[in-house]
């Protein structure tokens, strides 16, 4: 029997009666830890995953004592700049040894795959049934603001008065042939003053 369990951002495999040093806590040599962040048990070939920690599930331990560990040179250097910078560091940690592994729980038995496919199904429905309604919902209400745009619209051209529609179109099509004649004039007055100079 074996367990996965988390402590100081690491996970570490264990059996009952291993010692293994693990990050530093903050409990006196011969007092009991527990760790409660257990990700895997394994009991007679039958494995229990937790999503992500296993329910009820313990790993007790005895801390055997608080040491150091060995030290670690830091050294940077940038060339051709005169920095040099040597440090050392030696990284505090706790000794324990694991006493037991308590799991009230036992492994699921494995569903088959009919059963598994169905559950899948199912929330996928009622996704599906929760997002159509606002959607349905929201074009009712936007259909009738459309409308009254269009009607608005219509009221708008109906109104009595100038049309400005005609306006528009007239002082276009008077513009084009007042350009016509001034490009024509250009020429004549050209031609003149090729005539003068002969």
């Amino acid at each position: 029997m074996f367990a996965v369990i988390e402590t100081g951002g690491k996970q570490y495999r264990v059996q009952k009666g291993d010692v293994l040093a693990v990050e530093k806590l903050e409990i006196k040599e011969g007092q009991k830890v527990t760790f409660d962040k257990v990700l895997l048990i394994d009991e007679e070939g039958k494995t229990l995953i937790g999503m992500p920690h296993v329910k009820n599930a313990l790993v007790k331990a005895e801390v055997v004592e608080n040491f150091k560990d060995k030290k670690v040179i830091v050294f940077k250097k940038k060339r051709r700049k005169q920095y040099k910078k040597k440090r050392g560091h030696r990284q505090e940690l706790t000794r324990v040894k694991i006493e037991q592994i308590v799991s009230s729980l036992k492994a699921a038995p494995k569903k088959p795959a009919e059963e598994v496919k169905k559950e899948a199904q199912k929330p996928a429905a009622e996704v599906k049934k929760v997002v159509s309604a606002p959607k349905t919902k929201e074009v009712k209400k936007e259909a009738p603001k459309k409308e009254e745009k269009e009607a608005q619209a219509k009221k708008v051209s109906k109104a009595p008065g100038k049309p400005a529609a005609a306006k528009a179109e007239k002082p276009k099509v008077k513009a084009t042939e007042k350009k016509k004649p001034a490009v024509k004039a250009t020429a004549k007055a050209k031609t003149k003053t090729k005539k003068k100079e002969k």
